[in-house]
């Protein structure tokens, strides 16, 4: 299956990009919810399973019809993706305290946010007319 369309390609990315967030989303709120990290360790694989998601997402997104602020912006929010990933990677070394790949996750989570709240309020800007 091939897409010409940028724009459609686009909103295949974003809802993969989308349900990569859910997938780490559910993974890091499983041990919160069992308890323990030591318990349900399949949530590592659900981890990775987003993360890996993330990062296709952000590796096939177009930036062909963006400026250059938010061709920058996008790349920005590619780097949270490479953070989820590093966090995955975490998961699976032995003898890692859970903090670590709680600091990756959290920092790619500050990072998805900023961009998020950039989106919208450059959206809102380039609506009222600049």
């Amino acid at each position: 299956m091939t897409i010409n369309n940028s724009s459609s390609r686009g909103e295949i990315c974003s809802l993969i990009g989308s349900i990569g967030l859910l997938l780490i989303a559910l993974a890091v709120l499983v041990p919160v919810l069992k308890g323990s990290f030591d318990q349900a360790l399949w949530y590592r694989y659900l981890y990775a399973a987003g993360a890996l998601l993330c990062v296709g997402a952000s590796l096939f997104n177009p930036s062909g019809g963006l400026d250059t602020r938010s061709r920058r912006w996008q790349r920005i929010e590619s780097w949270s993706s490479i953070l989820f990933a590093t966090g995955a990677a975490f998961m699976f070394i032995p003898d890692q305290s859970p903090r670590d790949w709680l600091a990756f996750t959290l920092a790619g989570a500050a990072l998805r946010i900023i961009c998020f709240f950039r989106t919208v309020f450059s959206q809102k800007k380039a609506k009222n007319g600049k």
